[in-house]
């Protein structure tokens, strides 16, 4: 028994390192290495813009996600320009957003975050972009349900990712309004009570000044 089941175990072990040795699985596991990216904190100061570049080819899937952290009113002017120079997407005094496209053509695509409407306050903002493949046709075509199940897992990780990232981003943004209001709460407790204490000395100092026997001498 216990030779059959060593045999059976090394057979295992064999054929589990056959899988991890194929071309496939490599691929896989690249793909997921490369899908992991992190998201990125800017301070984009008063009457600034900051921009950010990616080359691209043609049909390539693109997603830009923001939202902002910090200052003033938390809003931001987004745009999004092609290599021809013309606008994809721009927003106004956005507080987040998302927007997924495939690139039209190749060439530097430049994202831009804008605080020009502001005069003395600056904004951090939280994003990342997203560069999946290109969409094009391969010569060979080998693609099979398990890639395909695969890459649906890694976008789905990656999104969960993004998600967790912005939770954490409102979470504190939530956090600062809370101590803010607290804050403010506590201020208006002390301001009550000082009023409270000064107008009870002076209640007393009045009755006790229309009770004063006057003697006239």
């Amino acid at each position: 028994i216990f030779y059959f089941r060593r045999k059976k175990w090394n057979f295992f072990i064999e054929n589990r390192m056959d899988l991890l040795s194929t071309p496939l699985v490599g691929f896989l596991v690249a793909a997921l290495c490369v899908s992991c990216t992190n998201a990125v904190f800017v301070t984009v100061d008063a009457n600034a813009e900051m921009c950010f570049h990616d080359t691209v080819v043609a049909s390539t899937k693109m997603g830009l996600t923001f939202e902002v952290s910090e200052g003033g009113f938390l809003d931001i002017d987004v745009k999004l320009v092609g290599p021809d120079g013309k606008e994809i997407y721009a927003g106004v005094r956005e507080t987040n957003g998302k927007y997924a496209f495939s690139a039209p053509m190749d060439g530097v695509y430049t994202y831009c975050f804008s605080n020009k409407m502001s005069t003395m306050t600056p904004k951090t903002v939280l994003f990342n972009m997203d560069i999946g493949d290109h969409t094009a046709k391969k010569e060979d075509d080998n693609h099979n349900q398990l890639e395909e199940m695969v890459a649906q897992l890694s976008t789905a990780l990656m999104s969960v990712k993004h998600e967790q990232d912005y939770m954490e981003v409102r979470e504190r943004i939530h956090r600062m309004i809370n101590d803010n209001t607290n804050s403010r709460v506590a201020w208006w407790a002390f301001f009550e009570d000082f009023l409270l204490i000064c107008m009870t000395l002076g209640q007393v100092y009045y009755l006790k000044r229309f009770f004063e026997v006057r003697r006239v001498v």
